[in-house]
């Protein structure tokens, strides 16, 4: 039987020599802050990803944020989103003092049920509600492509919250590959640099679209609204020094030294997805054995399809005895996570209302799921380990 000496978190950054040397040269450079190694992150990113524009902002959160506020969220806006996510999928309408509503999941991909969605919309009169936002959960890729019908449908935008799916794809209905946040069904789409994440940065967050006008509003609104673009200023005939600030935005730009080292991390993000799969095939092949087809292990979200490529940020399954196997691994140093508390039941959103919502499927996958460790510089012996103690929790 495998042991350890040592803590397995559920995830972890994984930093190289290329990435210290990265850093180091933007140190010793003229710029620590927004300067051009900030382009240039923006530019490879959008490279990978498929998408035309891709801004560079402090973090996730802030993405969001200035998504929310580039399509002009306001009191009376009316928001569908899923409540197992982070909370800042829900938290950037209400920032700009909309509202949110949510619909429930599917049980199977654990991400919003399309079905739900269209339930919830056409029970309201048209012209209700006014986007989405469809999150990519564990690197599961929602399929847009039918997101996107039914927002045409009813006249809503789509965020595509990706956090955990940069280099997941799915396959549209000509059978071409959708990479997660290319922009070509989503109005806009965000990603966050967060360590756990598969680019590192320490911080940081991205926002791509293939919109030229919301590219453009983006990048003021970052900068505290401010623009020094001499075609766009009001008064052009002021001195060099002159800038306007246009609009109320935000600072919300991130350093060069950061920059720096997501774009390091970006060079091996193809690498680290490779690994992620290989992770994921051996939970996978583990956990079909008859040991597991019980009444312990209630549902596997790994099993790849041939449809989608899953970017398996998490790797998720559902236990009987959930608070039993978080605190046994927890016992043998196994930092095991739950992601997420259903956001409709924190205090905040609580005190909102929403009692009267179905979001069965959502409060029946909280009861049981829990993220098993998944990063790419996880052993397979590291991995053997968690294998055989869930083994010895599930025999008793």
């Amino acid at each position: 039987m495998t042991t350890l000496t040592h803590a397995i978190p559920y995830g972890r950054q994984n930093i190289t020599d290329d990435d210290i040397a990265a850093v180091t040269e933007a140190l010793k450079s003229d710029y620590l802050t927004t300067g051009p190694r900030v382009d240039a992150f923006e530019e490879k990113f959008a490279e990978y990803i498929g998408a035309r524009y891709a801004v560079a902002v402090a973090n996730g959160t802030a993405a969001l944020h200035l998504c929310a506020l580039a399509l002009d969220v306001q009191p009376g806006t009316r928001v569908i989103t899923t409540p197992i996510t982070f909370a800042a999928s829900a938290n950037c309408v209400r920032y700009c003092g909309g509202e949110v509503w949510f619909a429930d999941i599917d049980p199977e991909t654990l991400t919003l049920d399309l079905e739900r969605v269209r339930q919830l919309i056409e029970s309201r009169p048209k012209g209700f509600f006014h986007g989405l936002v469809p999150v990519d959960f564990a690197g599961y890729p929602v399929d847009l492509e039918a997101f996107r019908a039914l927002a045409d449908e009813h006249g809503l935008w789509i965020i595509e919250d990706a956090c955990h799916a940069p280099g997941g794809w799915f396959t549209d209905s000509k059978g071409e590959e959708q990479w997660c946040g290319n922009g070509n069904y989503a109005d806009l789409a965000i990603f966050s640099f967060h360590p756990v994440k598969h680019i590192a940065s320490g911080e940081g967050g991205m926002i791509t679209t293939n919109d030229k006008a919301l590219y453009e509003r983006l990048k003021i609104l970052r900068t505290h609204g401010i623009t020094r673009d001499r075609g766009n200023l009001r008064y052009p005939d002021h001195g060099g020094w002159y800038m306007e600030m246009q609009q109320l935005g935000y600072n919300y730009r991130i350093p060069d030294i950061l920059c720096a080292l997501g774009t390091s991390q970006l060079s091996r993000a193809e690498e680290g997805m490779q690994r992620r799969q290989e992770i994921a095939q051996r939970y996978d092949t583990a956990f079909s054995t008859d040991d597991f087809r019980t009444a312990n292990i209630k549902k596997i979200h790994g099993v790849p399809s041939a449809d989608r490529r899953h970017a398996f940020h998490l790797y998720v399954i559902e236990v009987a005895d959930r608070r039993g196997l978080y605190d046994f691994l927890r016992d043998h140093e196994i930092y095991a996570q739950v992601h997420y508390v259903p956001v409709h039941t924190m205090p905040y959103y609580q005190d909102i209302g929403y009692e009267e919502a179905d979001l069965t499927h959502s409060e029946r996958y909280y009861s049981g799921g829990i993220s098993l460790p998944m990063y790419p510089t996880l052993t397979n012996e590291e991995q053997d380990f968690v294998i055989d103690r869930i083994k010895e929790f599930v025999r008793g």
